[in-house]
């Protein structure tokens, strides 16, 4: 051989192959950023969007970053400049059909909190207000609703009976709007929106539905014109409340006559409305016009005298400051933080599906972060103006996308109708009977209870429907706060198993690709020779599952354990390399990565090489950090292929 052809053959061994230049690449991959870094982050998306793209210098860019930042926090500034009187006509209609359904709701679900009526239709004012100027969605509904009502009734009564002391218990409820608020706030500002995933979609049916027949069977208080004193709110300590009330108490029959006979009408006019799209509107004032006709009733009859339980005063004027009624340092404070922080998710949760619905209809994004900040400025700012906790409601945005509302100027409007109905109205509402509200939140009731999706979680998952199962029977049975809890405790059971015991499968390559995928998913992939190929299907090689995966591996790997169709296909021949494919893999702690080098010491010990492909650079950043990269001599690869021609010197060919 010449020099010339020594020089070229030295050069060629020197030459990477392509192989090892992607290998080169993933090993050589930027340090990801720390948690400090991803905070800011985090932080600059949420208030300035637009990050830090201009790159001019001067007042110009320092203008144009404020506006930006301006737009980002108030989007009302983005689309009021394309705003037109066409779409003030729709809103018009929409916020005065909103407003008729709004208002007596409103004073049911204040009642339903056991406050006075008046905090229902001042919770109508303020927090729908600041969601004009903060929220990004132009459908949804502001204001109170039944479950968090519920919610919060049965959760702040442990610590101040309402009956004993209405004043002290309502200066609670505005505390623990503060700290919801606080809570929401926070959660947007530091992109905790996960949080409120806690609370799956299965969860949160279950809830509903057992909520639903809690309030229910609540209102039967009012539907018949009875009184008795019970604290708890599961269904059998509710209808031993009843019966005993009936029993032992005098009660005139004609609340329930005139509750029953409204609510058939209310019920009529939603299946009405329902089979025909174009009288929405039927269903959306039949509650003001039950409301204005018995009252009308009871004014005519004086049906008050013999029997009739109506609502009596209403405070009129706008909403009082509240500031001074706050009770921070109070002995229950911590009480308080723990059901602000409850109530924030519920109510997060209704709000943020509320609207994701409808903006999927409409079809434009709904930002969950800044929705979350906006709902927590807005109760904030209610629990300083004698409101409580308010969110969006499915069935008034319901009627509001019903009625054709373009923006939340609609709420505006139906704002401005309650702000009139406070001045002049609230005297009119004094003969109101309390069955009819009663029967108008009975009405809203059959919306929470989702059969038909109860029976699709059922065929779709188990473990779900289990969740669900949970959260309806614990609220049933038990309280509104235990049924959560066994809802989420179900849910986390179902995050732990998935995490101690993933999902790892055997990869084989389909012939005549350079693709790898799981050889029982798909039978004509095919395993190659002396290399076992080995897909973590979770997120997380942690403490929780390190061992198990160890396990498993070690026993394909070395004691070539048989198994049948459900798991691993025998690999042909000695086993001579196990890859490891970490493309589902987003991070590796301090126990996965001593387990790992536990399974490589173990394989060495019986001739095996182990290698590791696709890593993500948390991943990579910590295998390099802990010298892991050392210790299995570099065999870090960007794919399965490159692996096994670099570990075992020759093409691998199927």
């Amino acid at each position: 051989m010449s020099e010339r052809e020594l020089s070229q053959f030295s050069q060629t061994l020197q030459t990477p192959t392509e192989g090892e230049r992607a290998a080169q690449w993933v090993l050589n991959a930027p340090e990801p950023p720390g948690l400090w870094r991803e905070l800011v982050n985090s932080t600059k998306e949420i208030v300035l969007p637009n990050g830090n793209k201009s790159k001019s210098s001067g007042e110009h860019s320092k203008s144009r970053r404020m506006v930006s930042v301006l737009e980002s926090v108030f989007p009302i500034l983005v689309w009021s400049r394309t705003y037109t009187a066409n779409k003030f006509k729709k809103d018009l209609m929409a916020g005065l059909t909103l407003a008729s359904l709004c208002i007596p709701q409103s004073i049911g679900y204040a009642t339903l909190a056991k406050l006075a009526p008046q905090h229902g239709l001042y919770t109508n004012v303020v927090p729908p207000i600041i969601y004009a100027f903060m929220g990004s969605s132009r459908e949804i509904a502001i204001g109170p609703v039944a479950v968090v009502s519920l919610l919060i009734s049965s959760m702040v009564q442990k610590v101040q009976d309402p009956e004993a002391d209405p004043i002290a218990y309502r200066n609670l409820v505005f505390t623990v709007t503060l700290f919801a608020g606080i809570f929401q706030a926070a959660f947007g500002l530091l992109r905790l929106g996960f949080l409120v995933d806690f609370l799956s979609h299965a969860v949160i049916v279950g809830f509903m539905a057992g909520a639903a027949i809690v309030i229910g069977l609540q209102q039967l208080k009012g539907l018949l014109g009875i009184t008795y004193s019970t604290n708890k709110t599961d269904i059998i300590s509710v209808l031993a409340a009843v019966f005993k009330s009936l029993f032992h108490n005098p009660w005139s029959p004609y609340n329930f006559v005139l509750g029953c006979s409204f609510l058939c009408f209310l019920l009529l006019m939603r299946i009405v409305g329902r089979r025909n799209k174009k009288l929405f509107w039927l269903p959306a004032i039949a509650p003001l016009v039950s409301v204005v006709i018995s009252t009308l009733i009871v004014y005519l009859t004086r049906a008050d005298k013999h029997g009739v339980k109506i609502v009596k005063h209403i405070k009129s004027g706008l909403n009082p400051i509240s500031v001074h009624q706050l009770q921070l340092n109070d002995p229950h404070a911590t009480d308080l933080v723990k059901i602000g922080a409850i109530v924030a998710v519920v109510a997060l949760t209704e709000a943020i599906a509320v609207g994701r619905s409808f903006a999927t209809i409409k079809g434009y994004h709904l930002d969950g972060n800044k929705e979350m900040l906006s709902m927590g400025v807005m109760n904030i700012a209610g629990s300083l103006s004698s409101c409580y906790v308010a969110t969006g409601s499915f069935s008034r945005t319901a009627v509001n996308f019903s009625a054709g509302c373009e923006t939340v100027v609609s709420n505006i409007v139906m704002v401005i109708t309650v702000i009139i109905s406070l001045e002049a109205l609230t005297r009119l509402l004094y003969f109101t009977p309390n069955a009819i509200l009663a029967s108008i939140i009975i009405s809203a009731l059959p919306g929470l209870i989702d059969v038909h999706e109860a029976y699709n979680i059922y065929k779709v998952d188990k473990l779900d429907f289990l969740a669900l199962i949970g959260a309806f029977f614990g609220v049933l049975f038990c309280s509104v706060e235990i049924g959560l809890l066994v809802a989420v405790a179900m849910s986390f059971a179902k995050i732990i198993i998935s995490s101690i015991q993933p999902g790892i499968e055997t990869l084989g390559k389909v012939p005549g690709t350079d693709i790898f995928c799981d050889v029982n998913q798909y039978p004509m992939a095919v395993m190659l020779p002396g290399v076992l190929s080995v897909r973590i299907k979770s997120p997380l090689f942690c403490f929780a599952n390190a061992t198990f995966i160890r396990e498993r591996i070690s026993k394909w790997a070395i004691e070539k354990e048989e198994m049948d169709a459900k798991g691993i296909v025998k690999a042909k021949g000695k086993i001579q390399l196990v890859v490891l494919d970490m493309t589902n893999l987003t991070n590796i702690d301090t126990t996965g990565l001593a387990t790992l080098e536990e399974l490589y010491e173990q394989l060495l010990s019986q001739g095996i090489m182990l290698a590791i492909t696709n890593p993500k650079w948390q991943v990579v950043h910590k295998l390099k950090v802990s010298n892991l990269v050392k210790k299995i001599g570099g065999r870090v690869f960007l794919t399965i292929g490159e692996a096994a021609d670099a570990c075992l010197g020759h093409r691998m060919h199927v």
